[in-house]
């Protein structure tokens, strides 16, 4: 008897200790959810040593400069410090490794910025671009009447190896990486201004690069960072319009971040049509693919043949694919074929090998000339650049090039540009090439990212439903005091170009979703229209320009942020992980520990990859950050 009961005991006690050890797994699985690496990222270095690097860095032409004072460093350097003293003076202090004048490769747009080099000039980098080794950059105090008019400020370049000099992979230095910064929008008050303009935007390769940077190396340098592409990474869930080309929809919230609940933080979301994958188009697509030495590294070029590879197997028997390569010459390797012919192209590409130097000329050139000669009304005319954007050949300055291409839009052939790989790579030129071509500018680095943009979003990325769109604001000087957009700063237009049809703007294919994300401070009892969106673009089909327009009112602001939909608090949380990284003076007193705490509060009604790995990219942020102090 005593034995029956000893083993009942100890089968009831079994049974409690299963059951907590379950409840205990979920609530672990829960919990470290925000510290797992998503799948996508699997296979990177998660911990480069830290080793601080020292280079000489010789610069390539690439984008024709404005202004010529800039200098050759043909000796190793330090740079100590960058100090971007907002609508006053910007320097560096260099200091050379050996005896001898330090040489300053520090410069903004339009101004020098301290140059004390005994050597004449050269012309041998991008328009204020300024390679760092070892730089660290100390936030300038501003006074309170320049605080409303930063954004003004001439607009910064970097070529960034940043912060310490991490060790990538193999232990090539991550430099030579050109970034065009852009300003940050300043607050502006109704009674001076009271309409924002600006054009749409898709692209999303700030976000993977920065993912890139903080997945395998260290934060990414401020000058890589644009708002809107972190923002528009993301998927809101928004309704597809019924009918129109777009769908408008609008909520807010007090703000979590900046100034805190003295501001809203408003919401304009834009849900493109979406269009069935079968009604696609036909699609005839060269591909352009840079093959030069620099794709040999980190096995850049593998990865594009991966990539394209995703890419054909997702395309139709009515589609065709042709090839151009170009390394020291631009050369055809395949004409359009039918995607009948399958293994003929894959063939084509698997067999590509790396070498040479950088003839982005001479490629597009065949590429689009390619493209011309098998182009056909009523389908598909799309150029794809894969490349590093490093281009040391030929005419280097790309003000022909883009010359050309703008004729070629005009006969209806666009181009997408695709970047692959870290260190020696030009964001600056890739975006130039995508915004004058018409087409949208991605950054892969990962396979994820691959099937994400080639064959997840196959249809959005191949065939626009609308071109040269954009979006005006009207605010309610009775109603709202002041504004700031968060993000597009080059995407905006003056006022009077959203009605002028000959302005160029935004490119936006099926299913393509646009977010702007505004912060507004309310007069006291405001009640009643706060402002109006308008919406123009032209069909991509039949070329007839709309206008659609809607109002904001007061009471679709909700009461409280943590009572705003998940996904609009998600957006917030993008946009301020996006404004501490690229040290924006109105986050200046921002918490990534803030932007973290937001996002892990919505992952559970928002359970998708996504936010698993931003969860885990802000972590590391936090980490790095810490390092820094």
């Amino acid at each position: 008897m005593n034995a029956k009961r000893i083993s009942g005991a100890l089968m009831v006690s079994l049974l409690l200790h299963c059951i907590i050890m379950l409840v205990a797994s979920i609530f672990y699985a829960a919990r470290t959810a925000q510290f797992r690496q998503p799948e996508g990222l699997k296979g990177l270095p998660s911990e480069p040593p830290l080793v601080p690097q020292v280079r000489t860095s010789v610069i390539t032409p690439i984008i024709k400069p404005v202004v010529k004072p800039t200098v050759q460093i043909s000796r190793t350097v330090v740079v100590e410090q960058v100090q971007v003293q907002p609508r006053s003076t910007t320097h560096a202090i260099v200091r050379p490794t050996s005896a001898g004048h330090p040489q300053t490769m520090v410069e903004f747009s339009n101004k020098v910025v301290k140059m004390d080099s005994a050597i004449p000039p050269q012309l041998n980098s991008p328009n204020g671009v300024r390679p760092a080794s070892s730089v660290q950059r100390e936030s300038s105090p501003v006074r309170a009447p320049e605080a409303a008019k930063i954004g003004a400020v001439s607009a910064g370049y970097a070529t960034s190896y940043y912060h310490f000099g991490l060790n990538p992979p193999n232990g090539e230095a991550y430099h030579d990486m050109y970034f065009k910064g852009t300003g940050t929008n300043p607050f502006v008050d109704t009674e001076d201004d009271h309409l924002s303009t600006f054009g749409m935007d898709v692209d999303t390769a700030s976000y993977s690069i920065a993912r890139r940077y903080v997945t395998e190396l260290y934060l990414p340098p401020p000058e890589a960072i644009r708002v809107e592409e972190f923002i528009n990474a993301f998927d809101y869930n928004y309704d597809p319009p019924m009918e129109d080309a777009f769908a408008i929809h609008i909520d807010g919230a007090p703000s979590k971040f900046g100034e805190g609940k003295r501001l809203q933080l408003l919401r304009i979301g834009l849900q493109g049509r979406v269009i069935p994958a079968e009604q696609r188009k036909d699609a005839i697509l060269t591909f352009v693919i840079d093959v030069s030495g620099s794709m040999e590294k980190e096995n850049r070029l593998e990865l594009v043949k991966k990539a394209l590879t995703l890419l054909v197997d997702q395309l139709r028997s009515t589609d065709k694919v042709g090839i151009v390569v170009y390394g020291s010459h631009g050369r055809l390797v395949l004409p359009h074929t039918g995607i009948e012919q399958r293994g003929t192209i894959l063939s084509a590409i698997h067999a590509l090998k790396p070498g040479g130097s950088t003839n982005a000329e001479e490629g597009l050139q065949i590429g689009y000339n390619l493209a011309w000669r098998n182009a056909s009304v009523n389908h598909i005319n799309r150029v794809i650049l894969c490349s590093d954007g490093v281009a040391n050949v030929g005419r280097t300055g790309p003000d022909e090039i883009l010359k050309e291409i703008r004729t070629y839009v005009d006969k209806g052939i666009t181009l997408s540009t695709v970047g692959f790989g870290m260190g020696n790579y030009n964001d600056v030129l890739m975006e130039r090439l995508a915004d004058t071509g018409n087409g949208s500018y991605a950054y892969i680095d990962t396979l994820a990212e691959a099937k994400r943009i080639f064959v997840e979003n196959l249809t959005g990325t191949l065939q626009l439903i609308a071109k040269d769109a954009k979006i005006q604001v009207d605010f309610n000087p009775e109603v709202v005091s002041r504004f700031r957009l968060l993000g597009y700063e080059n995407r905006r237009l003056d006022h009077e170009q959203f009605r002028d049809d000959t302005a160029d703007a935004g490119e936006v294919g099926s299913g393509h979703r646009v977010t702007a994300l505004y912060e507004v401070k309310l007069h006291p009892d405001a009640t009643g229209k706060m402002a109006t969106v308008s919406i123009r673009y032209a069909d991509a089909d039949n070329h007839q320009v709309n206008e659609v327009s809607k109002d904001i009112s007061v009471l679709q602001l909700h009461e409280s942020f943590d009572a705003a939909p998940a996904t609009f608090r998600l957006a917030a949380a993008v946009a301020e992980f996006a404004e501490i990284l690229r040290e924006s003076y109105w986050a200046k007193d921002g918490s990534l520990d803030t932007v973290h705490q937001v996002v892990k509060d919505a992952f559970p009604e928002i359970d998708s990859e996504q936010v698993i790995e931003l969860m885990y990219l802000v972590n590391k942020a936090i980490r790095y950050k810490a390092e820094q102090s």
